[in-house]
């Protein structure tokens, strides 16, 4: 056999250009500047049409099915979007702007609690053992020390999250963009696939067309599913904050429900504000949050998730660890949330290709 056909010598010439391809894009990035402008200038409006679409696609079809009109249906959908932020912005804005001006006027008291509960465990560290008394000694002077000096920045930090996150907010709704795109993927949307395939030989457009249906199916059952778990979280947190009067429930019940959409990590994130919060309030009080935010995560791994979401995504749970600390440690936050449903997509394309190779494999040997 000729040493070019030798499968290791290919794989080291495929690696060589690899490496090759990707020094010379390091050295030209600059030609690419344009691109990556354009690519961040219309990527949230992207991202947040595509989410909507997958949301609104179920009652479209459902509509266009009972023999609705397509432009009506989307119609249907415009007015259910427009609906939904009006109940939102009528009922619930208010009690949550409200909310945030309390924890914000209060987070100084606050502070001076977790302070005086620094000096306390100063005072009275005799009564602890020895190893908790050296730890007391060593962190409590600094902690108090970081909370006095830096009460302004704590307080001006929250300020400008939720102003960043009004802006945010505000920003989505101003986007004239968003409807734009929505609407033309609602409208052809269908034909997506079916045009992307006239572009691969007739023989291989059945296997395309199935590669890009699975595609979809997987994006739509991870945003839809997400998102409706998210929900449900969101509303057990609630539910749960509400009955032992913890204060700023509706908010730390929003936040859980936001953080939720973040893999694995999402829950651990959520239950620190409440923990915090209810620990000023009662000690016991964090208690009962711990105990509510473990009761809402069975009710959800075991009752929600494999209802809405079911088998679809097929990730074990140590891939999914694994690739949200690389995403987190590469990308930021936008990779941990966008790092799951990527890997989930090339993940049908890998597997159809095997498939594909396993076939041809077979055919060339016979």
């Amino acid at each position: 056999m000729h040493l070019s056909e030798k499968r290791w010598f290919k794989t080291m010439i495929g690696i060589i250009l690899i490496l090759l391809i990707a020094f010379l894009l390091e050295k030209t990035a600059y030609l690419f500047t344009p691109v990556f402008v354009l690519f961040k200038t219309i990527f949230l409006p992207f991202v947040v049409s595509g989410i909507l679409f997958y949301l609104c696609r179920p009652l479209t079809r459902w509509l266009v099915e009972k023999k609705v009109p397509k432009w009506l249906s989307i119609l249907a959908a415009y007015l259910s979007i427009v609906l939904f932020f009006y109940i939102v912005i009528r009922l619930v804005a208010p009690v949550i702007n409200d909310q945030l001006e309390t924890l914000v006027d209060n987070l100084p008291k606050m502070v001076t609690v977790m302070t005086e509960t620094v000096e306390y465990a100063q005072e009275n560290r005799d009564l602890f053992p020895d190893f908790v008394q050296d730890a007391i000694l060593t962190s409590s002077q600094e902690l108090e020390n970081q909370l006095t000096e830096n009460l302004g920045d704590i307080t001006s930090g929250v300020l400008s999250v939720f102003g960043f996150i009004g802006g945010f907010v505000n920003t989505l709704f101003y986007l004239v963009l968003v409807p734009f795109i929505l609407f033309y993927m609602l409208k052809d949307g269908e034909g997506f696939a079916p045009n992307v395939a006239k572009f691969f030989p007739k023989s291989n457009r059945s296997g395309v067309l199935k590669v890009l249906k699975d595609m979809d199916n997987t994006i739509a059952a991870y945003i839809q599913g997400q998102v409706l778990v998210s929900v449900f979280v969101g509303t057990l947190l609630f539910i749960g904050y509400w009955i032992i009067g913890l204060d700023y429930s509706l908010v730390l019940a929003m936040f859980g429900m936001f953080t939720n959409v973040i893999p694995f990590l999402g829950p651990y994130i959520a239950v620190i504000p409440a923990f915090l919060v209810a620990l000023l309030q009662d000690p016991i009080m964090a208690v009962y949050v711990a105990i509510i935010m473990v009761i809402a995560q069975q009710i959800e791994g075991n009752i929600i998730s494999p209802q809405i979401m079911g088998k679809t995504l097929k990730i074990h749970p140590l891939t999914i660890i694994v690739l949200i600390l690389t995403s987190g440690k590469l990308m930021g936050i936008v990779g941990i949330i966008f790092v799951i449903p990527s890997y989930a997509v090339s993940k049908v394309v890998l597997s159809h290709l095997v498939l594909l190779y396993k076939i041809n494999k077979r055919s060339a040997s016979n």
